[in-house]
């Protein structure tokens, strides 16, 4: 985005307004918490005096590259701004308020957290319970089941250990991973590991996946993950296939052989609106008949191979890619609030639900009743946060006292 451009503003019928907003950074608003994130330990350096924020407006102005030095100067802005709300960005070689005094060419992105965005929208192809902006514990699973699986990922394949997954506000998931291995790396880099995780790039369902044979590592770990789920979640509590055009565009192009799509069209057809688990058992039953016994086993195969790809391609994470590729790409701070919910964007696991996240207006409410900001049903979430930053701080330290051990060693040797 330009800085300081205006865009078009969402018109908002419910949502905080600026007074709401305004009460809440003043009395609610981690400030110290996510300042001590960003900054990797608890007195300011270089990656918070460097870091860049944004601030969205109701207006629909948008303002880029301001930097704090202090929590004091961060909070004093945030509250004087009252943004709908803020952003975070790179850490730069300069702070990028001086950026107006500098050429372009002399500001340069040095690192920022590895993110990971995920949306309910790139579900809506087997999610029935809801459309749009809707979001029940029902749909929720499908974002669960994601957050599990690139958990395992991160951990096992990329040995990453302090990430923190945060909610939204509406229907999505943001994944911030805050290694030092994770924030330097370069625009390539994050492209190659987007490209590891991101299995189901085109979701267009009318597609068959056929993923390579036989499945990597990953791949295969995360089906044996999600595997367990098809069943209840798409066949049973989605159920998208009952309705006979879905099933013709979304689950026959998931099969390789033309003439058992037919002969599935054709049974379909005199025999409508089976159910999703129906329709998955007559995949196996309308391909066995007439079947030759030498051909048994490799029908057997092909189909447990289709069915696996259509496992993966319902429940496998899909990710916004442009959130994790580049750098300089800026994402809503966590504990903003959503504009049209009213829900804090607070951290989550993978047993959270929607109905979970703090509404400003509640807490607001409890406040006023009980006088106490410590007290509200907001503050399990910033002490859920304050562990993952005390990780961060504490993992920051035993890099650079590995550091220094390294170079002194090196200096004896020589």
């Amino acid at each position: 985005m330009d800085d300081n451009k205006s865009v078009t503003p969402t018109v908002q019928t419910t949502g905080p307004s600026s007074s709401d907003m305004e009460y809440y950074y003043t009395h609610l608003y981690p400030f110290k918490l996510i300042f001590n994130w960003l900054n990797h330990s608890l007195t300011p350096n270089r990656d918070i005096v460097n870091r860049e924020f944004a601030m969205a407006f109701r207006s629909g102005a948008y303002k880029r590259y301001n930097s704090f030095s202090t929590i004091q100067e961060f909070k004093n802005q945030i509250e004087k701004g009252n943004p709908d709300r803020f952003e975070i960005g790179a850490i730069y070689n300069r702070p990028p308020k001086e950026r107006d005094s500098l050429l372009k060419s002399e500001m340069q992105p040095l690192e920022k957290e590895l993110i990971f965005d995920i949306d309910m929208d790139d579900y809506d192809t087997f999610r029935t319970c809801c459309s749009g902006a809707q979001v029940c514990e029902k749909c929720w699973k499908f974002i669960s089941l994601a957050m599990s699986v690139i958990n395992t990922s991160l951990m096992e394949d990329f040995g990453y250990e302090d990430f923190i997954w945060v909610f939204s506000g509406r229907r999505g998931a943001h994944c911030w991973v805050s290694d030092k291995r994770a924030r330097i790396l370069n625009d390539l880099q994050r492209r190659n590991v987007l490209e590891y995780l991101n299995v189901v790039r085109d979701r267009t369902a009318s597609k068959r996946l056929a993923l390579k044979r036989p499945y990597h590592p990953h791949l295969s770990r995360s089906l044996d993950q999600l595997k367990p789920y098809f069943v209840d979640i798409i066949l049973k509590e989605q159920n998208p296939w009952q309705n006979d055009e879905h099933a013709l565009d979304t689950l026959l192009p998931g099969l390789y052989d033309k003439q058992l799509i037919e002969n599935l069209k054709r049974y379909w057809k005199e025999n409508p609106n089976r159910s999703s688990t129906e329709k998955w058992n007559d995949i196996d039953i309308i391909a066995s008949k007439d079947l030759k016994a030498s051909k048994k086993q490799d029908v057997i195969n092909r189909l447990r191979e289709c069915k696996e790809d259509l496992v993966i391609a319902a429940l496998y994470p899909k990710l916004d890619v442009e959130v994790t590729k580049q750098t300089i790409h800026l994402l809503k701070a966590p504990f903003c609030i959503h504009p049209a919910t009213g829900n804090v964007c607070v951290p989550i696991d993978d047993t959270f639900t929607p109905e979970c996240a703090p509404k400003l207006i509640d807490l607001q409410n409890e406040i006023e009743k009980d006088h106490n900001s410590e007290k509200t049903t907001l503050q399990p979430f910033i002490e859920k946060f304050q562990i993952f930053v005390n990780s961060v701080i504490n993992h920051e330290v035993e890099n650079v006292k590995r550091g220094h051990d390294s170079l002194e060693n090196e200096n004896r040797e020589s």
